[in-house]
């Protein structure tokens, strides 16, 4: 019991004060604009889109960005009549001609079915693309959201920039499990430690990813992240092991449009690609399933021990303190940042799960397909 208590309180006087302050939600700095707007191509791999990339597209044709800019939609065999609703979006707006469609080939053996997409639409950008966007289907970006990561990037000399954005909030389930989502993606990737160069954490959002062509270019394309589940924060690796720079933020107003429906839905989210992150390792498996538990779970328990009582009490604190600026993010009562240790469990589970899958063949299952699972 002592020893359990001991890395308990040593971990949130790590996770407090020397994790780069993952906790904080603080404004973006202000950026000039650059001198000359590089020219971008949004690339967007698309597979049973229909409901949200409509709005997807429109919003991006919508930006008021000063440079030259067209939008690459990736129709990775769709059954929902997803590229006829993108083109129909376009022609909205009158923009057809900064809109192009092409049908994804079919999927290569060693290759996720995005991360191939990707591939396919970056081959289309042409010689004259300086950056491009890879962002998914179901997002709808904020005005003016093109025209400030432009700025970031070209004036802070990043070779990715990227944006972690708002994610659906409204039922029990997501309400219980997204504002967790995000607070243990920025505990693994600190943003203010992915952007410092003299850092080994690398970390991307995938709804949004600015990436220049050249770094890309140096990369060998998209075939350097052919296998990979967590193709954004790989991508962010792969850039920064090449001293390549890079940005993530957390967006205010550029928000995902996918309901995670029922419980299940964000459960499968979150166990889709955990065993991955731990690079399909038993002991890292038993070494996270075992922090995890004394971490989160440990300090409320404490608190039924006499002469424990201050130790877990101390730890509960440092944790709802911690979880209270996403709490706050989401717009939900203070009083949920009490529940981060049940929260806790339920990721323990979905970590186990996710082993489970893998060794069970399954994978991470994605719109229709299995990928990632030991053969």
């Amino acid at each position: 019991m002592s020893w359990v208590v001991g890395f308990c309180l040593l971990s949130w006087i790590v996770l407090v004060f020397f994790r780069g302050d993952f906790w904080k939600i603080e404004s973006w700095p202000v950026v000039k604009d650059p001198d000359r707007w590089p020219a971008i191509v949004a690339v967007i791999p698309a597979r049973d889109e229909a409901e949200g990339i409509g709005k997807t597209v429109t919003s991006l044709l919508s930006q008021d960005y000063p440079g030259s800019f067209r939008v690459i939609v990736v129709d990775d065999h769709s059954a929902d009549g997803t590229a006829q609703v993108a083109l129909d979006a376009a022609a909205a707006l009158s923009a057809s001609e900064r809109l192009q469609v092409i049908s994804g080939q079919d999927l290569p053996q060693g290759w996720t079915g995005k991360v191939w997409a990707m591939e396919q639409g970056l081959a289309q950008t042409g010689d004259g693309t300086e950056w491009v966007l890879l962002t998914d289907g179901d997002i709808e970006h904020a005005p003016g959201q093109l025209r400030a990561l432009a700025a970031r990037a070209v004036g802070g000399n990043y070779d990715l920039v990227s944006l972690m954005v708002r994610l659906n909030c409204r039922s029990w389930a997501e309400r219980t499990l997204i504002p967790a989502f995000v607070y243990f993606f920025r505990m693994l990737y600190p943003f203010r430690l992915i952007a410092d160069p003299g850092s080994h954490v690398a970390g991307a959002a995938g709804g949004v990813m600015l990436a220049r062509r050249s770094m890309l270019a140096k990369l060998g394309g998209m075939a350097v992240l052919k296998g990979a589940m967590i193709d954004d924060c790989t991508l962010a690796r792969e850039i920064k092991s090449r001293m390549g720079r890079l940005w993530l933020g957390l967006a205010e107003n550029t928000c995902s449009l996918r309901v995670y429906k029922g419980w299940s839905e964000p459960f499968r989210m979150i166990s889709r690609s955990a065993y991955d992150q731990l690079n399909h390792s038993p002991l890292l498996l038993v070494g996270s399933v075992a922090a995890l538990f004394v971490i989160f779970v440990a300090p409320p328990l404490l608190l039924l021990c006499p002469d424990r009582f201050w130790a877990g009490l101390l730890a509960w604190a440092a944790m709802a303190a911690t979880y209270r600026p996403m709490i706050r993010f989401y717009d939900m009562p203070v009083l949920w940042i009490f529940a981060l240790p049940a929260v806790a469990v339920i990721y323990l589970a979905a970590t186990l799960y996710s082993a489970f899958s893998y060794y069970a063949g399954k994978g991470g299952q994605w719109k229709g397909r299995v990928e990632g699972g030991r053969v």
